[in-house]
């Protein structure tokens, strides 16, 4: 490795200081460090690469953060490139390494020793009659969900050209097993784990109480559409980007051939982040 892409949470004072001590010791390995613009202007260092656009640049991306800013590198080509999740937020599930391991996990992936976790994510396609169509591919999910003063929405499922349900419901989660434990988990959705290639689709609040979470194959086509024009619908994407829906356009699901490779501690099962991050076990007090 060569050069090392990084991002730090820029609200966080703590991600701040632990991102000029990350310069310096990358500088003492000889490496090129690769600083993606919000975080160059933080750290008063230079850097003018756009988010997305840095792991197809760089050998390792090392984020300084939570989930959020994990996700927010995952919207463009990853090209094979390991991520490190530094922890410096709350849950933390992505970033599932505290911030005192970030050299040793560092110094890992550098020597080749660090274990790496494949995440599938989805391709989201959105077309609207007389525009070009829209691509986004997502590591955790995609909502189409209405605001607080809107209808029930009336949404068709269709998978693989085969009509699933017509929904009555305030929207609807189709999740990747990594975003099983997002918006997903607050829906009464399953939690999947991470390798199964699998996508699950959870009915928000659905009127008809018999509407459950369904889980697909990751091979899977997902076709959707508004029955019923609705005011207020949006198509969220990892809960960072939004785009209005209207009753012409047709969002499109299927999976992303791009896919993340996060670095994990192999000391560390997926169970005992569970227990963590979940609190699994510990009782009230």
């Amino acid at each position: 490795m060569r050069r090392v892409g990084v991002v730090i949470k820029t609200t966080s004072a703590e991600a701040t200081e632990l991102g000029k001590l990350l310069l310096e010791e990358l500088a003492r390995l000889d490496l090129v460090a690769v600083v993606e613009r919000e975080t160059a202007a933080a750290l008063n260092t230079d850097g003018d690469v756009d988010r997305e656009e840095l792991p197809s640049l760089v050998d390792l991306v090392v984020v300084l953060g939570g989930d959020g800013t994990l996700l927010s590198v995952t919207r463009g080509a990853i090209n094979g490139t390991p991520i490190l999740g530094i922890n410096m937020g709350t849950l933390g599930f992505l970033t599932e390494h505290p911030a005192e391991s970030l050299f040793p996990m560092l110094h890992a992936a550098i020597e080749g020793r660090a274990s790496t976790f494949r995440r599938e994510r989805l391709l989201v396609t959105v077309e609207t009659p007389g525009r070009d169509p829209s691509t986004h591919c997502v590591l955790n999910d995609a909502v189409i969900n209405k605001s607080a003063l809107a209808r029930m929405l009336d949404l068709s499922v269709h998978v693989n050209d085969a009509l699933v349900s017509r929904f009555r419901a305030d929207g609807l989660i189709i999740a990747t097993p990594t975003g099983s434990t997002a918006y997903n988990l607050s829906a009464g959705g399953p939690i999947l784990f991470p390798n199964l290639e699998v996508i699950v689709v959870t009915p928000i609040c659905p009127h008809t109480l018999t509407n459950r979470p369904l889980v697909l194959s990751l091979d899977s086509k997902v076709e959707m559409r508004l029955e019923k024009q609705s005011e207020e619908v949006w198509l969220t994407l990892d809960g960072q980007q939004g785009f209005p829906l209207s009753i012409q356009d047709v969002v499109r699901i299927e999976r992303c051939r791009d896919p993340v490779y996060l670095i994990t501690d192999h000391n560390r099962s997926y169970f005992q982040i569970l227990h963590r991050k979940l609190k699994w076990g510990e009782r009230g007090g």
